[in-house]
């Protein structure tokens, strides 16, 4: 409410002032009203298009064609602003209570399909606080005369300062918010928005003076509209970049959801393990893409279970040698299910072969050392990580600390000793609680200590593919 409250205060100045403001006459200076209402339109409607959302135009134009609307959907980026050009191009042409003003009819409008009044307020606010901010940066460096005698690169000081200040404004106001409601630590939130948001926050802003150079020169906004154009298909690629995520996600969730059914005890299993998969490759510096390809296999390392009896996954007794043989095949019954999903990548090759072993025997193809992928390394400690310290059908979790010691007692021999280190220095820094379930299940499941025998040596089933590059066929045994 005390944002809001102070962004309406700033846009005081576009009412009708009794006297200059001393020292600082661009306050109340007189408001180009059709540049400011062009600035918003275009604002909105491009802030749509970044979204995934439909545009003021498309609504209109279907409500003037009576066409039924179109079904509400939600934002790529829910409370984000994802185009900034137009935005800032208002910085550097407005005073700063009309730049404000462009900010506030997108949010207000262009979410308005999947958004709550509070939240449409909230983002309104914050962006029409951080414009008004920068803007009076702007003039107070002398910014628009500069930037109307083309006096470069002597006007790129006052834009880069009005960049910063809109940064900083947005970036606390935001964090601000994230702290109070979500609990989240001020450092994370620094490390997300320094890893993330100044190469796009750059390219936006130097669009955002494109614009502004070309709408005061001869020809007007006609050619920055013409400059518009690639930045609308960027904009929209951008959204459909983010649609496909979000589809790929959906779909991950959706098999993930079909295994969790059968087996109440490692519901939140797949999710765990991705995230300690992602923990233990942040500290070897994995990329970013890389990185969510690798949480993808963590999150379906055990999607080959859908193909193992559900009264075996429930088993809490000892399996027989062929029903051990029945849930060993999981990891070929996972990649025959995900190798026609291209967006994996080498998150088949993760899932295919999760319980290699170091030393040549594990299974399905035996595999030893370098020769498991990494993706599988990985996972291997993730997996058995979070199956030690969560409760399952046989055996109730052990602590934190047992886990740990026993992932160093197999290291070398079961573990790849890189990802066993990683994992141990990232708990060190992130807090591990796995979700238990119910007591009543924990009473019926044995207390056993950790420390199982090492396996016999086991010859790799015919057809496995080694690096999961093929396609595992059937042969005689």
């Amino acid at each position: 409410m005390a944002v809001p409250a102070v962004a309406l205060c700033c846009l005081l100045p576009l009412l009708p002032l009794p006297a200059p403001v001393p020292g600082a006459h661009w306050l109340g200076a007189p408001v180009d009203w059709p540049k400011v209402g062009l600035l918003a339109f275009l604002h909105t409607c491009w802030e749509s298009l970044a979204q995934g959302l439909s545009t003021p135009c498309l609504r209109l134009a279907r409500l003037l064609l009576r066409r039924p609307p179109l079904r509400p959907r939600r934002p790529v980026r829910p409370g984000v602003n994802a185009f900034f050009p137009v935005l800032f191009a208002g910085v550097l042409m407005l005073p700063p209570a009309a730049a404000g003003l462009v900010a506030v009819p997108a949010a207000l409008l262009g979410a308005a399909e999947s958004e709550g009044p509070r939240r449409q307020a909230w983002n309104g606010a914050q962006l029409a606080l951080s414009a008004f901010t920068a803007s009076a940066v702007f003039h107070l460096l002398a910014g628009p005369q500069l930037l109307l005698g083309s006096r470069f690169p002597a006007a790129l000081l006052p834009a880069f300062a009005a960049l910063g200040a809109f940064c900083l404004v947005n970036g606390v106001l935001v964090g601000g918010m994230r702290v109070l409601a979500e609990g989240r630590r001020p450092a994370e939130l620094l490390r997300d928005a320094s890893a993330a948001a100044w190469v796009p926050v750059l390219l936006h802003a130097a669009g955002g003076l494109m614009l502004a150079v070309l709408w005061q020169g001869p020809y007007g906004a006609f050619a920055a509209l013409l400059a518009l154009l690639p930045l609308s298909v960027s904009a929209w690629v951008f959204a459909q970049g983010h649609r496909e995520r979000d589809a790929h996600q959906a779909t991950v969730r959706a098999l993930v959801q079909a295994v969790e059914i059968k087996d109440a005890y490692t519901r939140g299993h797949s999710e765990r393990v991705g995230r300690a998969a992602v923990l233990i490759a942040d500290q070897l510096g994995m990329e970013a893409e890389r990185l969510r390809t690798l949480r993808y296999a963590g999150i379906l390392h055990d999607v080959g279970k859908l193909g193992v009896a559900t009264e075996l996954l429930r088993r809490n007794g000892p399996l027989t040698e062929a029903e051990r043989r029945a849930v060993e095949v999981h990891p070929v019954h996972g990649y025959e299910l995900v190798r026609g999903i291209a967006f994996l990548g080498e998150a088949h090759a993760g899932i295919l072969h999760h319980h290699e072993r170091m030393d040549g025997r594990g299974y399905p193809a035996g595999l030893a050392g370098e020769q498991i992928p990494e993706f599988a390394r990985i996972i291997s400690v993730a997996d058995a990580f979070d199956s030690m310290t969560s409760t399952r059908s046989y055996r109730r979790g052990r602590p934190v600390t047992e886990a740990v010691a026993e992932l160093e007692r197999c290291s070398g021999s079961q573990f790849d000793p890189v990802m066993v280190r990683a994992l141990v220095d990232a708990l060190a820094v992130h807090d591990w609680q796995p979700v238990l379930p119910p007591p009543d299940c924990i009473k019926a499941v044995p207390d056993i200590p950790l420390g199982v025998p090492e396996p016999a040596p086991r010859a790799a089933p015919r057809g496995v593919p080694a690096q999961g590059g093929g396609v595992p066929t059937t042969g005689p045994s």
